[in-house]
């Protein structure tokens, strides 16, 4: 009959998953991570991390976030009339932690700067948005803001990421694309990378260093894979990771062993912003690199003397050789990294030898393959 109703489209949905299960699929959508900063009618402040960020409109310039009607400070954000979007950077995890927690005083020993109307401005992030309350909505548990978006700053940090539970780094997609002039050479890479990933564990054993396996993307040296030390460089080792050419061991031994065409972009690149650093630290020039990549073809091994490893919480030293490709490609790096006071990372020492010995090793294998 026209315009009769089913008795299924009566019925109201009957959920088939439970609440757990909800938050991790909707933890595989992969988002940054934001600490929104605000001031009480009082004149106290109040931040929280949040990953419900994202962009309504860029004419008008609004933005949204939503926050828990549970949360602590959730009476501070009702009433207020601007919120500041603290986009945080990679390195930042802990002050993601910090404000994901209860406390009577979040922002005691944490280091940050007023913006507008007094707003906390949390220091070292990826970028920040000082807004102003358009409108408010329910949604569910939880409340919606909407903020029209009044200043903007951004720095040169790379944002940190979250996804699946767990922090993540941001790296552009390679697109599987080959670099270019080596679009032959890679066919062996993915016969290099597991023949690498068995000789990193020997290795780990025998040498106790963190090794990392370094392959030449479309940004430069990425990071692959690591194997940990009994006492590891860092507490974190991001996949993903993209090294300097020209300043890092994986990079000068990738660099030495292939193509110009390949290379040139990214260290005229370094290059330039050496020449802008008026910093006390020696920086390669194209006339020190010369030499040095050079001596790296000759040696099979390059290294890097102290240096700011990853979260530039300690000084390393770094090995790194070259895994070779028939045509005599590198198509892989194989990296050892350690703590300066305890790592001699001498070009002839016992490490570079192991190092060289695997790589050697390994070449050989992608020749008979």
């Amino acid at each position: 009959m026209t315009g009769s109703t089913s008795i299924d489209e009566e019925r109201p949905a009957i959920r088939t998953f439970e609440k757990r299960q909800l938050r991790d699929v909707l933890g595989s959508f992969v988002t940054g991570v934001t600490v929104v900063t605000t001031l009480d009618g009082e004149g106290k402040m109040h931040g929280l991390t949040a990953n419900s960020f994202s962009s309504v409109s860029l004419d008008p310039p609004l933005v949204l976030w939503s926050q828990a009607t549970s949360a602590g400070s959730h009476t501070a954000f009702r009433d207020a009339g601007r919120f500041t979007i603290n986009i945080l950077a990679e390195h930042q995890y802990d002050l993601a932690n910090h404000f994901a927690t209860r406390s009577p005083d979040k922002f005691s020993g944490i280091d940050y700067d007023l913006g507008v109307d007094g707003l906390p401005l949390l220091r070292d992030c990826s970028a920040w948005l000082e807004c102003k309350v358009v409108s408010r909505y329910p949604g569910g548990d939880h409340v919606i803001y909407v903020g029209s978006v009044e200043s903007i700053r951004q720095s040169t940090q790379r944002p940190l990421v979250f996804g699946g539970g767990q922090y993540l780094v941001a790296d552009p997609h390679d697109l599987g694309l080959a670099p270019v002039g080596t679009e032959g050479a890679m066919k062996s890479q993915p016969h290099a990378v597991r023949l690498a990933s068995r000789a990193m564990l020997r290795l780990a054993r025998t040498l106790d260093k963190t090794l990392a396996l370094v392959a030449w993307g479309n940004h430069g040296p990425t990071v692959i894979a690591w194997q940990a030390a009994t006492t590891p460089v860092a507490a974190d080792l991001p996949l993903g990771l993209v090294l300097p050419v020209t300043s890092s061991a994986s990079g000068l031994a990738l660099a030495a062993f292939l193509p110009p065409e390949a290379v040139d972009r990214f260290v005229t690149a370094e290059l330039r912003d050496n020449a802008r650093q008026a910093s006390g630290e020696v920086l390669p020039t194209a006339e020190s690199l010369a030499p040095v990549l050079e001596s790296v073809r000759v040696s099979y091994v390059a290294t890097r003397r102290p240096a700011p490893f990853y979260d530039d919480r300690m000084l390393a030293n770094a090995i790194s050789v070259p895994i070779l490709s028939p045509s005599g490609m590198a198509v892989l790096a194989l990296t050892a990294i350690g703590p300066a006071e305890h790592f001699d990372a001498a070009a002839d020492g016992p490490c570079a030898e192991a190092l060289r010995a695997a790589a050697h090793e390994i070449s050989a294998a992608l020749r008979e393959a």
